[in-house]
Formats: C-alpha cells, sequence, structure tokens
C-alpha cells in the first residue's frame, strides 16, 4: 500500500471519529487537498483514490496544473490571498475562491466576470485570530462587507474561511473556529440567508475544526507528508 493510500485511511479514521464525538455525519464535510508543491503524480493518486478537490496558494502554481492535470472529476479552489492584478489568471479555473478579504479584490472580480456574463462563488475570509499579520476581515466587520456584496450580481457568498492562530494547544484554534461559527450565525440572522459553508482547519487542527462546525477542511501535509518550504512560501506574514 502507497504511502498516499495509507495516509487517506488515517484521514479517514480520524474524521470519523471527530464526526462521533461532535455528532455530525461523515458527509457533512468535504475534505480539500492542499497540494502545494506537491507532485502532479502524488496528486493524480489523491485523485484516483476519490479526493478530486484541490486547493492551490500561489496562482502560477494554480495555472501550471491546471493545465498539466485534467481528469473531469477535479475541482479546483483558490485558498491563498489573491492580488488584483491575479484575478484574470485564476478565473474559468475555480470553482470556489476561498479567501475574499477586501472590497478592490470584489471590484475586479465583477469586472472581470460581468464581461464573460459569469458568476463564482466565494468564501469571505474573516481573522479570527486577531493577529496583525493574517489576512481576512475583523469578525465584527463582516455583515458590513456581506451587505455590500450581496449587491454584486456575479458573486455568490457560499460561506467564510479562516486560518487559525498556530499554537501547540488546540484550545487557541478551537477558539478561532467558535468565532467563524459566530460570524456564520449572525450572518444567518441579519440577511435570513443560509451561508453553508465554514472552510476552516487543517492538518494541525482539523479535528477541532470539524467539532466546531467545519464543512470543508484543508489537509496536505496529513496526506502528502512535510513539504520543503516553510508556512510563510503558502501565508504571508505582511500586508
Amino acid at each position: 500500500m502507497s504511502e498516499i493510500k495509507e495516509n487517506l485511511i488515517e484521514l479517514e479514521k480520524r474524521i470519523a471519529e471527530a464526526c462521533v464525538r461532535s455528532g455530525r455525519k461523515r458527509e457533512e464535510i468535504k475534505v480539500l487537498l492542499a497540494t502545494k508543491t506537491v507532485s502532479n503524480e502524488r496528486i493524480m493518486e489523491a485523485v484516483k483514490l476519490g479526493y478530486s478537490l484541490i486547493g492551490e496558494n500561489k496562482v502560477q502554481e494554480l495555472v501550471t496544473k491546471f493545465e498539466e492535470i485534467h481528469p473531469p472529476e477535479v475541482e479546483w479552489n483558490f485558498i491563498g490571498h489573491l492580488q488584483t492584478n491575479k484575478v484574470k489568471d485564476v478565473l474559468g479555473k475555480i470553482s470556489l475562491l476561498q479567501s475574499v478579504d477586501r472590497w478592490s479584490l470584489v471590484e475586479e472580480l465583477d469586472r472581470r466576470l460581468s464581461k464573460e456574463n459569469q458568476t463564482l462563488d466565494i468564501l469571505i475570509q474573516v481573522n479570527t485570530s486577531g493577529e496583525e499579520s493574517k489576512y481576512g476581515l475583523h469578525p465584527d466587520h463582516v455583515n458590513d462587507f456581506i451587505k455590500k456584496v450581496l449587491s454584486v450580481r456575479t458573486l455568490n457568498i457560499k460561506g467564510f474561511m479562516t486560518l487559525a492562530a498556530l499554537s501547540s494547544d488546540s484550545n487557541v484554534s478551537r477558539e478561532c473556529f467558535k468565532v467563524l461559527r459566530e460570524v456564520q450565525k449572525k450572518a444567518k440572522q441579519e440577511f435570513d440567508q443560509v451561508f453553508p459553508e465554514l472552510s476552516m482547519g487543517m492538518s494541525s487542527d482539523f479535528e477541532g475544526a470539524i467539532e466546531e462546525g467545519a464543512t470543508i477542511i484543508r489537509v496536505g501535509t496529513t496526506v502528502f507528508g512535510q513539504r520543503k518550504y516553510a508556512d510563510s512560501y503558502y501565508w504571508p506574514t505582511s500586508q
């Protein structure tokens, strides 16, 4: 049995246990493979095992892999910070943009989507840790932002995404997940609209995220092993 298959079996076991602890069903949770720096061959091995939701943090890496990986079942998400001048490079390739965090990005997305008479599903990124180095809206500002985005016909708000604080204490990340769940609750109350997706939890903390309501977990190391770059390569630490 290959390393990736073994890792996926172990992942499923841990997901199942988290579901039992939280009274949830396995089908409520989507597994997104964070494939930063992972080779096409290793990605395809996971796809053939039934894991076809792929997330990339870097635009150029998304573009290259999109051109080289063609199975029809593969669905691409962009999960990194997206610069407005790179919007043109991801549109037409992704089904979900998980990191909408500012109005200038909304405007550029709308401008380009309108030209093509297209729409795009998005998640609003929320800074739940309070760290200045993290991208995302302050939780208290989310509903005002939603109100503006709802006027944009090219974008469909499907929910929210966050990056929890990195900590060896699982309670620290769990607090971030609770904040995002509360953001979702307040948005539903104010707009009488369901924003069903909560993208939260990575390899180090996905079990706590599932227990706090995650519908999408973003795992890379758990499936593909340690990568060769530091976290800062994927999650910029300065704005």
